[in-house]
């Protein structure tokens, strides 16, 4: 039973299995702990989450990590200034392709253990064939434009050479809708968290091809999204909710756990998916055809205050990609924006972890190309890619 005085927090979240935290500290008792009534509310795509965050429906929100960022900087509809105290799961994503697109590019040497920079060879040369056949494109799906799934693919497909903006076409679907699209010929390919992916191999539509682990290890995925203004008036509330999650954190990322954690989230009111589905990603193996598992221990993680507490370095990243293609201009100012909007000091203060470092000399994992990236020398590493659509830098 909730407490008399427990205060109630609102917080939309998107059927993935990365809204584990919020869905563990609502139901197994980690927020009533710290004196909070959480209560969930399942959306159907991020647009709406960013806007009813925006107007106030939502208290905090299961969010993408380059939304705070987006919101912040005025790039986005109903733009507030937000932050992202913490992050809620590191890894997650994976990229699939229909069967017959995937059967090209073995053909063209793929992979099949999903290495990213093998698999992304193998590209060009289906996407020539398929222009030959029928003159047209192959079209991938990802959840927002501002999203950490935009920018894993268009790094990768970059990477192999593939202009994102000219050689394919990228269009935006929410995630539970992908498998259908996929089904139905309407997509070739996307970019989505799990179970998502599984869901499409299980059901022989799809192939997985690379996932984020391998295109960027370690690295944030979702975010707890709060509005600067709820952050100022409901400091106590929101340092006591970030004490639940990372309990629930560590619930989540014990794989003893993770069969009823599999039941849990394929429930009517969450995902709404076989179990099953749910499995692989929970215990750190990715199913990435018929009969093919793959040990990936980090594809998703939630182990750690490590892994949980924001870093300017990664929010930098992200801003360096809206750059890139041309969602921002670059500029000195945006970029302090950024690292304070993943800034690291409620997280810290919320667990006693110690003072705010936010340093920005430690880089993250470098990505699968081995291009380096440097935080402190934001400019140079943006002008460093050699397909990008970017505006002047102001």
């Amino acid at each position: 039973m909730t407490r008399p005085s427990a205060k109630t927090v609102i917080a939309g979240f998107i059927p993935l299995l990365d809204s584990a935290l919020l869905v563990a500290a609502a139901r197994f008792g980690f927020a009533e702990e710290e004196g909070i009534d959480l209560k969930l509310v399942r959306e159907t795509s991020w647009a709406n989450i960013r806007d009813r965050i925006s107007i106030g429906h939502f208290d905090v929100a299961h969010m993408l990590a380059p939304m705070p960022i987006a919101a912040t900087l005025k790039l986005t509809s109903l733009a507030v200034p937000m932050l992202a105290p913490m992050t809620l799961g590191l890894g997650g994503n994976a990229i699939t392709v229909s069967l017959p697109i995937w059967e090209e590019m073995k053909a063209h040497g793929a992979d099949t253990r999903g290495d990213p920079g093998s698999t992304g060879q193998a590209l060009p040369k289906t996407i020539g064939s398929r222009r030959n056949k029928s003159g047209d494109p192959l079209r991938f799906a990802v959840v927002h434009p501002f999203s950490g799934h935009a920018y894993e693919l268009r790094y990768w497909l970059a990477a192999a050479g593939i202009d994102p903006d000219r050689d394919v076409e990228i269009t935006v679907l929410p995630p539970p809708l992908m498998p259908d699209a996929l089904l139905a010929g309407r997509i070739d390919g996307y970019c989505v968290g799990e179970p998502w992916n599984t869901i499409s191999v299980q059901n022989r539509l799809g192939r997985i091809v690379t996932f984020k682990d391998a295109i960027w290890p370690a690295s944030p995925e979702k975010v707890l999204g709060v509005t600067q203004s709820w952050a100022d008036h409901n400091a106590e509330t929101l340092q006591a909710l970030i004490r639940a999650l990372v309990k629930a954190a560590d619930w989540c990322a014990d794989w003893d756990n993770a069969e009823d954690l599999a039941h849990l989230l394929a429930a009517p009111d969450y995902l709404d998916c076989a179990p099953a589905t749910c499995v692989p990603a929970l215990t750190g193996k990715l199913q990435l055809e018929t009969g093919l598992m793959l040990e990936v221990p980090g594809f998703l993680s939630f182990a750690g205050p490590d892994a949980l507490c924001p870093t300017g370095a990664d929010g930098l990243w992200f801003y360096s990609q809206m750059v890139r293609w041309g969602q921002a201009a670059y500029s000195q100012q945006d970029a302090e924006k950024v690292v304070r909007t993943f800034d690291d000091r409620l997280f810290r203060e919320a667990l006693g972890t110690g003072a705010a470092g936010n340093d920005l000399s430690q880089a993250p994992k470098p990505l699968f190309d081995g291009v380096e990236y440097d935080p402190a020398d934001l400019a140079n590493y943006i002008a460093s890619f050699p397909i990008r659509a970017r505006p002047t830098p102001v």
